[in-house]
């Protein structure tokens, strides 16, 4: 019995302790308040339903200022938003005027009335006078309904502001109910990660709260609440503000800035002439040779190949999928733009698989070249294409050739990101196994590495080849040919059965590429 006894009394004082060391913790993260975020959290700790069973007066009184001083900006943002709704609406019914547009309006249709009237007195035929009569007195009517409306509306502003006041006080107690189980969330985050979490209340952040505060919400208050705001918050005073900055009649900050990158865009191109014409003529190589190639060759050679190659690569179903897609494209008309359209795709593909792997493989080895090559990247896949259009015209001209340089830009991003994930996915015990084996650095990438990373490569490729062929239809605004020339004039002329038939054949071409591309690397991975 003695040493039950102790047992019990040994583990009572371990518990004892143990909720001596959580309220020790929980007053270290509060600071201020201490003791009573101690009491709070072990209410939330004991609670086993959905209601709140504590009430936070603080939150309830400073509203967005408690959650500010205590760093938790979500609830800051959410219930600033709120409450400046409620503060709009009590303005609204307090100094506002909700029936003043209406009232305008009547104003209007009154004066309307009036002149018609008078044009009727000042009229000496009997018709002129009737019709300008009639005319006035229908203005009239919309006139008296206009100021019963107005009146209507204004006769609601109590109602508008009490509603706004009901908003806020419920707002009130919803901050008050769930801002200590929201802190407690918080805590919870800065036990695992004290560093990445703000504890205690600050300062800076109160003072942080107070100025978004009267910065964000008196202005929307005012916009919303005055019938006449002031013009500068309805529309940036870029005249005056260019004119402070340039001087007066120097023009625009947007027209001077537009003209200095124009000039160094005409200067850059005419010094380079030489290189991008070296660029193009590469390119249209590429170009010319697929083009003859899928043009040049015999139709039914070209689609017995296609065919054959995605039986072999995909099995028959994608063969039998192939023939009905390059059938529907030929039977429609379609069989001449669709090889230019492969062809266009197949030359940009080229470019980025012959420069993007190279480069994948460089940023997977080189971290520090990858994180300087990363927003550039991003760039590329985030930037309009209609943005980029503009220098490759500038810089190449237009037609075939400069569409695939701006394909190229925005299709090879995939495959270098995916080529460098895979390079960075191989196992360093691998590469070390094969090193200890005697091999050389380049039978290290050609034996381990790139087979190793193939999966990620051929990802990277499949997503290139999709991402180029939606370009077709965006490199035809330059003079670029294909479908999406077909798909450019349907649009043109609202040609909506033609426009819906060429976008089809485009995308029965996406669905025969990726299922090829596909299907081949499934099979690799079978046979493996």
């Amino acid at each position: 019995m003695t040493d039950a006894t102790d047992m019990k009394v040994t583990a009572a004082s371990d518990i004892e302790v143990d909720h001596e060391a959580l309220d020790a913790s929980i007053r270290e993260f509060a600071g201020p308040n201490g003791d009573y975020y101690v009491k709070a959290f072990h209410k939330i700790h004991d609670a086993t339903g959905f209601v709140p069973r504590t009430f936070n007066i603080w939150a309830a009184v400073l509203g967005p200022l408690w959650a500010a001083s205590r760093a938790i900006w979500g609830m800051f943002w959410s219930f600033l938003i709120l409450e400046i709704i409620a503060w709009v609406q009590i303005g609204r019914g307090a100094w506002g005027n909700p029936g003043a547009d209406m009232a305008d309006r009547a104003a209007r249709q009154q004066s309307r009335a009036e002149e018609l009237m008078q044009r009727a007195n000042e009229a000496t035929e009997q018709a002129d006078i009737d019709r300008f009569t009639k005319l006035a007195e229908n203005i009239q009517k919309a006139a008296d309904a206009s100021f019963e409306k107005a009146e209507a509306a204004q006769a609601e502003a109590l109602g508008i502001m009490l509603t706004g006041l009901i908003l806020l006080a419920v707002f009130k107690i919803i901050q008050g109910l769930y801002a200590d189980p929201v802190y407690e969330k918080q805590y919870s985050r800065w036990r695992i990660d004290p560093e990445a979490t703000e504890s205690g209340r600050s300062t800076r952040n109160t003072v942080m709260g107070v100025v978004l505060a009267l910065l964000i919400g008196p202005l929307i208050v005012y916009k919303f609440t005055v019938n006449a705001s002031l013009a500068l918050l309805d529309a940036f005073p870029e005249q005056e503000v260019s004119a402070m900055i340039m001087g007066e009649g120097a023009g625009t900050i947007f027209s001077n800035l537009a003209s200095w990158m124009e000039a160094r865009i005409d200067a850059a191109a005419a010094a380079g002439g030489d290189v991008f014409d070296g660029i193009v003529a590469g390119v249209r190589g590429v170009l010319d040779a697929l083009t003859l190639a899928l043009n040049g060759s015999p139709w039914p050679v070209v689609m017995l190949v296609i065919v054959v190659t995605a039986w072999r690569a995909a099995g028959p179903r994608v063969a039998i999928f192939t023939s009905a897609a390059l059938a529907y494209t030929a039977l429609l008309g379609y069989w001449a733009v669709a090889m230019e359209t492969v062809a266009l795709v197949g030359a940009a593909v080229i470019l980025c698989v012959v420069i993007g792997i190279p480069l994948g493989i460089w940023f997977g080895k080189s971290r520090r070249a990858y994180n300087m090559a990363e927003p550039v990247l991003d760039l590329m896949q985030t930037l309009p294409a209609f943005v980029y259009l503009i220098p490759i015209i500038a810089f190449f001209g237009t037609g075939n050739p400069p569409g695939i340089l701006a394909t190229i830009i925005f299709g090879m991003p995939p495959v270098i990101r995916l080529t460098a994930l895979g390079m960075r996915g191989v196992p360093d015990s691998i590469k070390e196994a094969a090193v200890a084996f005697g091999a050389s650095k380049w039978q290290l990438l050609k034996d381990v590495e790139i087979p190793l990373a193939l999966p990620s490569i051929m990802t990277g490729v499949n997503q290139t080849i999709l991402m180029c062929l939606s370009m077709v239809v965006i490199i035809s605004l330059i003079g670029g040919g294909g479908l999406g020339k077909e798909i450019l004039e349907a649009l043109q002329y609202a040609a909506k059965g033609p426009g819906l038939l060429g976008g089809f054949a485009i995308l029965f071409l996406a669905m025969v590429m990726d299922r090829i591309v596909q299907g081949a690397f499934r099979r690799e991975d079978l046979h493996k």
